[in-house]
């Protein structure tokens, strides 16, 4: 059906005709298309309104002067497809979702069951990521009143080496962001290697390609899912942390510093990808959906300048290269992503907020470390050649004189099935 809607407005198009793209438009060219196989009705509508989304959405980035957004144009194989509340039915860990009429009932069995009531499931989503099913729940879930100050702010800066940086008042948290980047370094490497390993069996331009080359592509799909859901679920585990901890000091505003625009500079080849690989915008959501849902609101504010400006005589230093924020005019002192939060936290107009850096700084972590038995981290060894593997190799065969030998090319390779199990995503 998605390939359909494209076919149909580039038809337009080459006529010289005005394309379809509004809703209620696209229900009238449906009706008269007729059905699309199993698809009901419902999950048809859930498509023209993807696709009529992504449309403006595309024409309101121009009108803004982003012309390098482009309308949809791309035929996916699964597009994901929604069914609001009454048009599916929840009988314990099985969904039935509904098909066209006439044809026979389908039923999804879930892996684990649903942590909501059936009473407050709003929608289900199926979509299909790195070769799997999955169904997205939306539920409504009452706002928790812990009788927050809203006049009460605190300043969150997002960044790479810390994910969360906040600061409130006398105290601050810190949120480390070691277990993400370990697990987008090795997962780079892990990348490199096998597309520099597929570049020799990759199939001449034109032809499709063999079934070997297919189980590839495949398997690409389930690893880069893999570490999606690995990251996601290091955010929202470090969102859980810093509501925790804005509860902990009664706060009912966190000011977050938005890092929109950062993206459009070019800061070099290395930075250009730690940037692109920061999933700003999941961390904001993930931190938006949990306060929330806390009774707290949150704020962006525009955070240029908050790290290179002193909080204490307000005063523009220049860029510290590292952690140590040090001002030449007034001497003080303090960590940088500290200093940015107090900054942002300053912007919340009105109401006690930061003055300076915290007294008292808590240190927590996101995500989980990469095991010392992870596949790739051998395969890192052994293509860098290390005497001293990482810990967690297997026992290393001896020699006869009882020396260790200093090659790894005895060791057997894990399998794909010993790698460390992915973190359970928040969806059923």
């Amino acid at each position: 059906m998605w390939a359909w809607l494209l076919d149909s407005n580039r038809q337009r198009y080459q006529q010289g005709e005005r394309p379809v793209t509004g809703y209620q438009e696209l229900c009238r060219e449906l009706t008269s298309a007729g059905p699309f196989g199993e698809l009901s009705m419902v999950g048809a509508r859930s498509v023209l309104q993807r696709y009529s989304e992504a449309w403006f959405q595309a024409a309101r980035r121009r009108n803004a002067g982003q012309h390098a957004a482009g309308f949809p144009r791309r035929k996916g194989a699964l597009v994901p497809v929604r069914f609001y509340n009454g048009t599916f039915l929840l009988q314990g860990d099985r969904v039935r979702l509904p098909v066209a009429r006439g044809r026979p009932e389908l039923w999804v069995r879930l892996a684990r069951l649903l942590p909501y009531l059936p009473e407050q499931v709003r929608a289900v989503t199926l979509l299909a990521d790195g070769g799997r099913l999955w169904l997205a729940v939306t539920a409504a879930v009452p706002v928790q009143d812990h009788g927050l100050d809203p006049d009460r702010a605190a300043g969150v800066d997002l960044g790479v080496i810390h994910p969360y940086a906040v600061v409130a008042e006398t105290v601050g948290l810190l949120v480390s962001g070691r277990a993400l980047r370990a697990e987008a370094y090795l997962h780079l490497k892990d990348q490199q290697a096998r597309q520099a390993k597929a570049a020799r069996r990759a199939p001449k331009p034109g032809h499709r390609g063999s079934r070997r080359w297919r189980h590839h592509r495949a398997r690409l799909r389930r690893v880069e899912a893999r570490h999606r859901r690995r990251v996601h679920q290091a955010h929202h585990e470090a969102a859980k942390q810093v509501v925790a901890f804005a509860l902990q000091q009664r706060v009912g505003t966190l000011v977050v510093g938005d890092a929109k625009g950062i993206t459009n500079q070019d800061a070099g080849r290395v930075q250009n990808l730690r940037l692109r690989r920061w999933r700003r915008t999941h961390l904001v959501q993930a931190l938006r959906d949990k306060a929330e849902q806390a009774g707290m609101v949150v704020r962006l504010v525009d955070e240029r300048g908050t790290s290179s400006t002193c909080p204490a005589c307000h005063r523009r230093v220049p860029k510290p290269k590292g952690r140590r924020f040090c001002c030449p005019y007034c001497r003080f002192q303090g960590h940088r992503d500290l200093v940015g939060a107090a900054n942002i936290a300053a912007k919340a107009g009105g109401g006690p907020t930061s003055p300076g850096v915290p007294v008292l700084v808590e240190h927590r972590r996101a995500g989980r470390v990469p095991a010392r038995r992870d596949r790739r981290r051998h395969l890192h060894d052994q293509r860098r050649h290390r005497s001293r593997l990482a810990s967690g190799h297997p026992p290393a065969p001896h020699r006869a004189d009882g020396c260790r030998s200093s090659g790894v090319g005895g060791y057997p390779a894990l399998g794909e099935d010993q790698a460390a199990p992915p973190n359970k995503a928040n969806v059923a």
